[in-house]
């Protein structure tokens, strides 16, 4: 049960706290004395690092045949939690609109749970090309808003069109019978 895929996996699900840590709370003592944009860079390298074990750890579990049931359910939680982390930890510092966030991670919250209930009907719930399009899209919203670079806001609203939009495939498909 615990392959190398489900290993990075868990290594997100460690990860996502680390990131809300250092972008929520880098008054704390451990932190004290270095310059935020440091921390911003440390934060943006513990985001990025998550985001590339969720490419690889789908990437070896599909060519190593290593597709578990605990991967199935570990790998969507961990991108949930490194996303929340990433948000709420935006939000704290004032980088990210609360109402984008809120559209995100309602959408989020929504479709986690239709994917359930399709599940329970027995019937594939596999990622859209739009679902992937739509977690790129928040990547790179997310990394530009945690280095605090010109464009980040402009690339959350669009994450939000997309991330919106995904939503009502999987509802249009599921209302379908897909």
């Amino acid at each position: 049960m615990m392959n190398l895929s489900n290993l990075l996996a868990f290594s997100r699900l460690l990860m996502a706290p680390l990131l809300l840590w250092l972008l929520a709370y880098r008054d704390s003592a451990l932190l004290q004395g270095i310059h935020s944009s440091w921390i911003d860079y440390f934060a943006a390298l513990v985001f990025v690092l998550a985001s590339v074990t969720d490419f690889f750890d789908g990437y070896i579990a599909r060519t190593c045949h290593q597709i578990t049931a605990l991967g199935k359910v570990i790998d969507p939680l961990a991108d949930k939690m490194l996303t929340l982390a990433a948000f709420l930890g935006l939000v704290v510092l004032g980088r990210a609109d609360v109402f984008a966030i809120f559209l995100i991670l309602s959408r989020e919250f929504f479709i986690t749970g239709l994917r359930v209930m399709i599940v329970s009907e027995g019937r594939d719930v596999s990622a859209s090309w739009m679902g992937k399009v739509k977690t790129v899209s928040q990547m790179f919203a997310i990394g530009f808003l945690t280095i605090n670079w010109p464009g980040g806001t402009a690339l959350l609203w669009i994450a939000v069109v997309i991330t919106l939009y995904s939503g009502y495939e999987y509802i249009r498909d599921y209302m379908r019978g897909k």
